[in-house]
């Protein structure tokens, strides 16, 4: 059953982002796409072990031929050394531009199967099924395909939109802990974001309150997809206003990076970094005490990773590899206030390794 549905429009590109009780209706949206020749899933072994059936089951209703293509899980293999052996598979399966390739798993497969997509043929449609909380708060929304190289994350990758979005919201029943952290850590930055009541709605729940059939899980999501959905139709390749979304990951993709996508989730890592970015946000755009104390306070409530527990100067060295590097200068998203983002702060690196030094030695949980 369909719970909701937002429509994210941008000058050259509609499609609606939907959250569902279970995957009930896919094969009907599939069917009203044009001219489909086939159908390819691209998940990982794990997603399948549990969910392969009912998806199965949902599509052989479409009566359009399909077929699953296994990616291994992780962050490390979102590599672009992965993609010769799923493009070969493509081929031999005799995919053709009429093919759509459906995203199905966390951020990890929605970014290379989107940038499998944008890249085949010169491009072929694709669709996201997200069954995380973090794909279905961010990385399913707006386009962002991407692949990682041997020096940085996301270095190779597309703008690419998919032709809808299709969130089965009993996929989160199965998330681990770390997982739910990833997802809430990226609802965290939207909130701070947008301010007004989806922060104050947010600043009153507690880690408990989240599960897949919670009332806070949905709200959670469908105001996420607002506030992404607003910023990419007014910026869909991040020309000026959409690096606001990067809220935090300056120092997130860092520490990632650092630990070399091992200790974190890419939702806790950027939850360390949201802490970096409100520091910096005080020392530059006068960001108040008050609202850091809240933002702490509710980042500890949702029992989200707060503390930087690596060496400064390490994280530091990390970001030279960044995109917003300019010079000896990183352009940093920082906040004048809860709602009032600034995009491209220059900061210097000596007052970035002040600030990440004051973060490594403070006591934030309690």
């Amino acid at each position: 059953m369909k719970l909701s549905e937002r429509e994210i429009v941008g000058s050259d590109f509609r499609y609606p982002i939907e959250l569902h009780e279970d995957f009930v209706g896919l094969s009907e949206k599939l069917k009203n796409l044009k001219k489909v020749s086939q159908v390819f899933v691209f998940t990982n072994r794990e997603i399948a072990g549990i969910y392969e059936k009912y998806i199965t089951k949902e599509l052989k209703n479409s009566n359009i031929p399909f077929h699953f293509i296994y990616l291994k899980a992780g962050e490390k293999n979102k590599h672009i050394d992965r993609m010769k052996k799923v493009y070969h598979q493509l081929i031999q399966a005799e995919a053709d531009r009429n093919a759509v390739i459906i995203a199905f798993g966390g951020g990890v497969v929605g970014d290379f199967t989107g940038f499998v997509a944008a890249t085949y043929q010169r491009g072929v449609r694709f669709v996201q099924v997200p069954t995380t909380l973090l794909a279905s708060v961010d990385s399913s929304v707006g386009g962002k395909v991407a692949v990682n190289v041997d020096s940085g994350k996301n270095m190779v990758g597309a703008f690419y939109q998919p032709e809808f979005v299709f969130a089965p919201l009993f996929t989160l029943s199965t998330l681990p802990k770390k997982e739910w952290s990833c997802g809430i850590a990226e609802v965290v930055k939207h909130s701070f974001l947008d301010g007004g009541t989806f922060l104050e709605t947010l600043s009153k729940s507690k880690r408990s309150d989240f599960s897949e059939k919670s009332d806070i899980v949905r709200y959670a999501i469908e105001e996420s997809v607002r506030v992404k959905s607003q910023i990419v139709s007014q910026d869909e390749k991040e020309s000026g206003l959409r690096a606001v979304l990067n809220l935090g990951h300056t120092t997130g993709h860092a520490i990632e990076s650092l630990t070399s996508y091992k200790k974190y989730s890419h939702g806790e890592a950027v939850s360390v970094g949201l802490v970096t970015a409100l520091l910096l946000s005080k020392e530059i755009l006068g960001f108040s005490e008050s609202n850091f104390q809240k933002a702490i306070s509710m980042m500890n409530q949702l029992e989200l990773p707060t503390v930087l527990e690596e060496k400064p100067e390490l994280v530091l060295q990390h970001m030279e590899h960044d995109k917003k590097k300019d010079g000896n200068t990183l352009k940093y998203v920082l906040l004048e206030d809860f709602g009032k983002p600034k995009f491209g702060v220059p900061v210097e690196r000596k007052m970035i390794l002040d600030i990440l030094k004051r973060h490594k030695g403070m006591k934030l949980h309690g």
